[in-house]
């Protein structure tokens, strides 16, 4: 898919210089239609949103719910099973070493390791709709509609339209974030709402604004907290300068309209958040994604230290652990493991912008006039490029980087491909139109290539590969789904009583996407536990202890996994 959407980029390209007029009038007819609805600000943001849902719902038969397989996937729907169950943690269960995963913390008490955000709208669609996956649906029209609100304030009102419907095409189809569960438009929606209330504060000094603005802080730190540090550094800065500079507003107005609002919403998200710290870890101090480190001795960022090695009770956690996360840690200690992080940054770029996005702000770029300063760039352009730099310079310090990770700059990265774009539109070569049927060919080919992902199989395309797994995410690449986990759960599910899966694994196992134990919130009243074989005499504690349970035993590295009856014959295997 990425290779026919380069070589149609490069089409259009050529295009531009050779056939400049094609499809002039049809291109014209349809920006007087969508002018006519971008004046209509609050009605396009509405259908921006509206579309986006209704884009993924019509996807379904070809993208049905997808089927969770990475643990941070996995991590996420505790969260949303324990938020729809009305608590914001669980017990700890006596026999909680026989569930013990990846990313997930017993003690003090039972929880996933993240933050509670993508929980929440996850646990919502539960709720109202039965299935985790449509709180995914609803975070996915939200950001959309909020990525529009955002860019209504930051280009003309027909631009921001555009870019709004890029973000459907884009990020609310085929992408992992709509067919997945690892997150990124939760953090995405707060990073638009923070950026789309700066112009509006300092132009009109309402309230309500302040108070987007502190909803947008409020997600970004129940999201991507770390990320979203640094994301606010310039937007407090920016409000701190746009206060105290010479012409600025009356103080007091400020302080009543922006500053109060903004700091009592902030004060609430703080103590809101030290609770849930404080029922889930014992200290409000204490969140569960640090806690997770420490039980599993995996430091977040290069220079800190190892501290004592945890005590492993299975061996695949063990081989995970001081394998591949702490190689992982080590390598980045290295000048390969910084190589590594640019090409890893490179790669989470490319899921936004490559290949066609990319066209518009390399063309803008190569054709900026000899002695072009940083000066002459207009102050939006350079403070969303302070935004951007500010994130990526912060999130290449962690050893570990994903596309997801750099979500709170969504609404800027299309912000500057939207400028880059408006620039573009009014250069002509030879006195051929050359701007403006590239600006008209982007989008175009945006759509284009949706409709070609849609009809991949009839077509006979080959499919993209799943994220993570390929090389590196696209537009276009699905999360790759645990198929036979998934089928599974639900032959077990429809057997009458409740029952218990033993999980054996061979000495190679692999957990990337082959993990098979993970649980409801609930383990007592869950249809199907999924739990680790830890030899006869400890599996037969857990049998005694769930007696009223059918008991299975699953050979997960068979090439066919199946279950049979748990017996002890089956034991001394």
């Amino acid at each position: 898919m990425l290779l026919i959407e380069s070589c149609l980029t490069v089409l259009a390209l050529l295009a531009a210089f050779t056939v400049p007029t094609a499809g002039s009038r049809w291109f014209g007819a349809c920006e007087r239609v969508f002018s006519k609805l971008a004046q209509r600000r609050q009605l396009a943001v509405l259908v921006v949103g509206l579309a986006a849902l209704a884009a993924r719902a019509a996807l379904l038969p070809i993208l049905p719910i997808p089927q969770p397989a990475v643990q941070d996937e996995f991590g996420y729907l505790l969260l949303a099973d324990t938020f729809a169950h009305g608590r914001l943690t669980n017990p700890t269960h006596p026999m909680w070493i026989h569930f013990e995963t990846l990313h997930v913390i017993w003690h003090p008490t039972y929880a996933a390791k993240f933050w509670p955000a993508q929980g929440l709208i996850m646990a919502l669609g539960q709720v109202v709709l039965g299935h985790p996956f449509w709180g995914v649906w609803l975070s996915v029209g939200l950001m959309c509609a909020a990525i529009c609100w955002m860019l209504q304030a930051w280009v003309p009102p027909g631009w921001a339209l555009l870019g709004g419907f890029l973000a459907v095409i884009r990020l609310g189809t085929f992408s992992y974030w709509a067919n997945g569960y690892f997150g990124g438009a939760v953090a995405a929606t707060g990073g638009a709402l923070v950026l789309g209330a700066l112009p509006r504060i300092k132009s009109s000094l309402k309230v309500g604004d302040a108070l987007l603005m502190g909803l947008g802080l409020a997600i970004l730190a129940n999201s991507r907290p770390y990320e979203g540090l640094f994301f606010g550094l310039p937007i407090a800065g920016a409000l701190a300068l746009w206060i105290l500079r010479k012409d600025r507003p009356p103080l007091g107005l400020a302080a009543r309209r922006v500053v109060a609002p903004l700091l009592v919403v902030l004060v609430l998200t703080g103590c809101a958040m030290a609770y849930y710290n404080w029922r889930t870890t014992g200290s409000p101090w204490d969140p569960p994604y640090l806690v997770y480190n420490r039980l599993y001795g995996t430091p977040f960022l290069p220079w800190q230290s190892l501290g004592k090695l945890p005590v492993f009770h299975h061996a695949v956690m063990r081989d995970f652990c001081l394998g591949y996360e702490l190689g992982q840690f080590k390598e980045s200690r290295t000048m390969l493991g910084v190589v590594n992080r640019v090409f890893a940054l490179v790669l989470s770029g490319g899921f936004y912008l490559w290949p066609a996005l990319t066209l518009p702000l390399a063309v803008a770029f190569v054709t900026l006039p000899r002695g072009f300063s940083w000066k002459q760039l207009s102050s939006n352009t350079r403070f969303l490029l302070l935004v951007c730099a500010t994130v990526i310079a912060g999130s290449m310090l962690p050893f570990t980087l994903q596309p997801h990770y750099l979500a709170p700059l969504t609404g800027a990265i299309l912000a500057l491909v939207l400028i880059a774009m408006r620039r573009l539109r009014v250069q002509s070569w030879r006195r051929k139109e050359t701007g403006l049927f590239l600006t008209r060919a982007v989008p175009a080919i945006c759509v284009l290539m949706l409709v070609l992902r849609a009809g991949a199989k009839p077509l006979h395309l080959p499919l993209p590969d799943p994220w993570p797994g390929g090389l590196a995410a696209s537009w276009c690449s699905p999360a790759p789904g645990n198929v036979a986990r998934a089928r599974m759960l639900s032959e077990l599910s429809r057997l009458p009583g409740r029952q218990l899966v033993i999980v054996r694994y061979g000495p190679r196992h692999d957990l990337w996407y082959h993990e098979w134990v993970f649980n409801e919130a609930d383990l007592e009243t869950a249809k199907v536990l999924w739990a680790r074989d830890m030899g006869p005499a400890q599996n037969e504690e857990l049998v005694d202890y769930f007696h009223d349970r059918h008991v299975w035993l699953l050979e997960a590295d068979d090439t066919f996994p199946r279950v049979v009856p748990y017996g002890l014959n089956q034991n001394e295997k």
